[in-house]
């Protein structure tokens, strides 16, 4: 028995049923097997092989869209012909149909570049001491964001295109070059600007992941370069969000740029008797007995005197920043209590200067009775 002899016994036994009822009925019984029988293949690929190559059960998770997606496109593309539709029904079907390819494509596309990305960045893992490691970290993010938001925009443009009011319209609005046009270039400026942006910062970098920096005064990390923005960890755990046009266009501080290494600085004003030879031994030997400093400078030195004080100013370095502001924390107590318990001459004082007045001077020249006069006139 042929299909077209199996057509027409369906057709003999459910003539009674309207013939769209039937072709959408067709179309919606295909896409439920073609799910069905993705799920069985899942189930059979994972009792082979899912001990063996872990790995394919990673890839069957990140490609379960698309690959159902496919699947259910391949059942209705080989259905709908058999379908007894009218052109009225099967029209927008087949333009559904041609939107979900090219959505297909788009969608295949993100996950090939998602996984490659993925791939390749399992070489670095460690992003926080590496330098390597931080640089292709953030080209492959930056690059990975700008090439899926170029997707969307062609997917989608495409997408539409097969729409013929839609196409008429794009080709008119970019013909005329009007008004309309010059909304849409302003309205996209800043999109262009960011995107751009990112692709310079990918290439030069200023920043990188787990970059600490300064912005608008203040302190974090960078957590995350999307294609449009950055977003810092603050020091208190908030998040800053930067656009990336940011970066190019302003100044910023960039303390971990070459090396994550810091010299942190702490002033302090002491009196003039303050033994400055013997708080510089003190200081690099308390320095030396902490695990925060990284053995590579440690110095005291005296920048500036005033009419009361002077300013000394102690260098400390550390591995990173945190680390950096832990030792100067450390170091500054212990410095304030060393003064305070060994050296409390070198406190910072007022000195004056008490000129008497007038009437002190008169005070001060009057004679004074002697103790023996005073006991007999207390007597009388």
């Amino acid at each position: 028995m042929n299909l077209q002899a199996l057509m027409a016994d369906i057709d003999r036994m459910f003539g009674w049923i309207p013939s769209w009822f039937v072709g959408l009925g067709l179309v919606v019984g295909a896409i439920l097997l073609a799910l069905f029988v993705y799920r069985v293949a899942v189930w059979l690929l994972a009792r082979a092989f899912g001990t063996r190559l872990p790995l394919l059960s990673v890839f069957i998770d990140r490609t379960a869209g698309p690959a159902q997606l496919a699947l259910c496109l391949a059942a209705v593309a080989l259905v709908l012909p058999l379908a007894p539709l009218d052109d009225m029904i099967r029209t927008p079907l087949m333009r559904l149909f041609v939107v979900a390819v090219i959505a297909l494509i788009g969608w295949i596309s993100i996950r090939v570049v998602d996984m490659s990305a993925a791939r390749y960045l399992q070489n670095f893992r460690d992003v926080t001491e590496n330098f390597v490691a931080r640089k292709h970290v953030t080209q492959v993010r930056v690059f990975k964001r700008v090439t899926d938001t170029i997707i969307v925009v062609i997917t989608v443009s495409t997408a539409l295109m097969t729409f013929d009011s839609v196409r008429q319209y794009g080709v008119s609005l970019f013909a005329s070059a009007g008004a309309a046009g010059i909304i849409v270039g302003l309205a996209a400026r800043p999109l262009l600007s960011n995107l751009i942006a990112g692709l310079q910062i990918a290439i030069t970098q200023p920043i990188r992941i787990e970059d600490a920096v300064i912005i608008e005064n203040e302190w974090g990390w960078v957590e995350d370069i999307a294609s449009t923005y950055v977003v810092i960890r603050l020091w208190d755990w908030r998040r800053m969000v930067v656009p990336l046009s940011y970066f190019i266009e302003k100044p910023f501080q960039n303390w971990t740029r070459d090396t994550a290494s810091l010299i942190g600085v702490i002033a302090l004003h002491v009196d003039y008797r303050a033994d400055v030879p013997r708080i510089r031994r003190w200081l690099e030997d308390a320095v030396k007995q902490s695990k925060l400093w990284d053995g590579a400078v440690v110095n005291l030195q005296v920048i500036d005197a005033d009419s009361r004080t002077i300013e000394l100013r102690a260098l400390v370095s550390a591995r990173n920043a945190p680390q950096s502001w832990d030792l100067r924390c450390e170091i500054r107590e212990k410095l304030v209590a060393f003064i305070r318990d060994e050296m409390p001459e070198a406190l910072p004082r007022e000195r004056a200067i008490l000129i008497p007045s007038a009437d002190d001077d008169a005070d001060f020249l009057r004679p004074v009775a002697r103790p023996e006069k005073m006991r007999a006139s207390a007597r009388n």
